[in-house]
């Protein structure tokens, strides 16, 4: 017996040591098995699987929605009255995204040309694309302040084309004549006097030439022989840098292309991108820690310098001419076309902007940017990027059709360009890199415990056996005794019972 033991406490004590052992090592390997599957997973290449595809043709459901300013009281703007607006929409667009023309460069790098559509959503919209909105006629307002320093009578010849035309300073159309583009004679005719001029051809709209359209051919690094790299933009349109402004830092392209970004974040690393909409390089700034769907996500959101003027942040000089902060002039990347850029509804604006016009309400909750990302893998989980496109109106002279406008920088819409992980690639994603480290975590944890149970049971089993092993020759010694002292009596009894008669 005591050999089974003793042979239980070895065995029990072997096999704690082993899973501590096992727990232990599990515990410095698995934030390394966990830095190799992250670095596998967010590499740019083919046979990294499932994130490969996810880079390639980004499933994500992204949607636009965009929300269109119609200026209510616009006879009264041309007598010098302050602009009234009342915001219409959402109209809500699905927004495809994929990758072609991939090329893998022999220095590490991937080049692509990257395609989208939308395509209209009516039940996620509030109103219908055939909705009539009356907005500021960029035609005659915009290129009168492009042509604002010709002669008066070529700008008589201007006002004259426009009254042979029947343009006026603001149009009644559809929201989709306004957003993807009609056909105008007049902007044909513009643009057979003044060839080049012009940022308008064929048919005119705020967002003719963004459906059906690719935004540039990027290059960037695939992090194969550096994964912090990877994502990491080494030319747009074969340039390191534009020549929209007036400085080296503001034409500088940096970051990535704005869909992910290299891994292992730290909240003190802002997140740089380059966005070819508003020709620059953008950066968000860290916030706060979130989670989205069990995922443990950093929030990123625009700071307060990223429009700011060049007096009030002096980096952003280069992108002067400027007005006050919370507006940036976009007019040099824009044909020259009095177009600004900013947050919804003049959100973190000079006061200036919002005093200037009658019906905005900006509010952190519906008109500030955020990008919820995972930090371990650099990808965002959930996004909302949000901006705001006004225009210059004020009146010229010689050209009638401005009348008395005052000078103002006008919203004329917003959009709101949003997605999130969801579907079959959310779980892909939760399963490889958020629930299969958790459950090594735990079983390393598990694993010493189980290991320390077992090395404490075979150092007991010993004892308890010895203890049980006294007790039994203690029982034994005591029956011995009690049976022999037994005995003597019961002896004793029968000597007086049978003892023979005095005589």
């Amino acid at each position: 017996m005591a050999g089974v033991a003793n042979t239980k406490s070895i065995v029990l004590g072997v096999l704690g040591v082993v899973f501590v052992v096992v727990g232990t090592v599990l515990v410095f390997l698995v934030p390394i098995m966990m830095d190799q599957q992250v670095e596998k997973n967010v590499r740019i290449d083919p046979s990294s699987g499932f994130a490969y595809e996810m880079w390639r043709d980004l499933p994500v459901p992204f949607y636009m929605s965009i929300y269109v300013f119609e200026v209510v009281n616009h006879k009264e703007v041309l007598l010098g009255e302050k602009p009234l607006l009342e915001e219409r929409g959402p109209y809500v667009y699905r927004e495809y995204k994929k990758k072609e023309n991939i090329t893998f460069n022999e220095n590490g790098t991937v080049s692509f040309v990257e395609f989208r559509t939308l395509h209209f959503d009516p039940e996620r919209s509030n109103g219908k694309e055939e909705d009539h909105v009356v907005v500021p006629n960029i035609l005659v307002l915009g290129s009168s302040i492009m042509l604002e320093d010709l002669g008066i009578p070529i700008k008589w010849i201007i006002s004259g084309a426009f009254s042979a035309f029947n343009e006026e300073a603001f149009i009644n159309r559809t929201v989709k004549d306004i957003l993807w583009g009609y056909e105008n004679p007049f902007l044909d005719f513009l643009n057979t006097i003044l060839p080049g001029k012009l940022p308008f051809k064929g048919k005119f709209g705020f967002f003719s030439d963004f459906n059906n359209s690719n935004s540039g051919v990027f290059t960037i690094n695939t992090g194969m022989e550096d994964i912090s790299q990877v994502q990491m933009i080494d030319s747009w349109n074969g340039l390191e840098q534009v020549d929209y402004w007036n400085s080296n830092q503001t034409n500088m392209i940096n970051g990535t292309a704005g869909q992910m970004w290299p891994p292992f974040r730290k909240p003190s690393e802002p997140l740089e991108f380059y966005s070819p909409d508003a020709c620059r390089s953008m950066k968000l700034v860290y916030e706060k820690e979130e989670t989205f769907r069990g995922i443990p996500t950093f929030r990123y959101t625009a700071p307060n310098y990223l429009f700011a003027n060049g007096t009030d942040y002096p980096p952003n000089e280069g992108f002067c001419p400027c007005v006050a902060s919370g507006v940036q002039n976009v007019s040099s990347c824009r044909f020259n076309a009095p177009v600004f850029i900013s947050f919804p509804h003049f959100y973190n604006a000079d006061p200036s902007f919002l005093e200037s016009v009658d019906g905005l309400h900006p509010t952190e909750e519906l008109h500030s940017l955020f990008l919820d990302m995972h930090p371990l893998t650099g990808i965002p989980m959930n996004c909302s990027i949000k901006m705001q496109l006004n225009m210059l109106t004020k009146s010229v002279s010689g050209i009638v059709q401005t009348g008395k406008i005052k000078p103002v920088i006008l919203p004329v819409l917003w959009f709101a360009e949003s997605g999130y992980l969801d579907g079959p690639v959310y779980y892909t994603y939760y399963n490889i890199l958020i629930l299969m480290p958790v459950l090594l975590d735990y079983l390393q944890y598990v694993l010493i415990g189980i290991g320390l149970f077992f090395i404490v049971v075979a150092l007991v089993l010993p004892f308890f056996k010895q203890c049980r092993k006294q007790e039994q020759v203690l029982n034994d010694t005591s029956g011995t005794d009690d049976a022999t002292e037994y005995s003597e009596d019961s002896k004793l009894l029968q000597d007086q019972d049978y003892a023979p008669p005095q005589t």
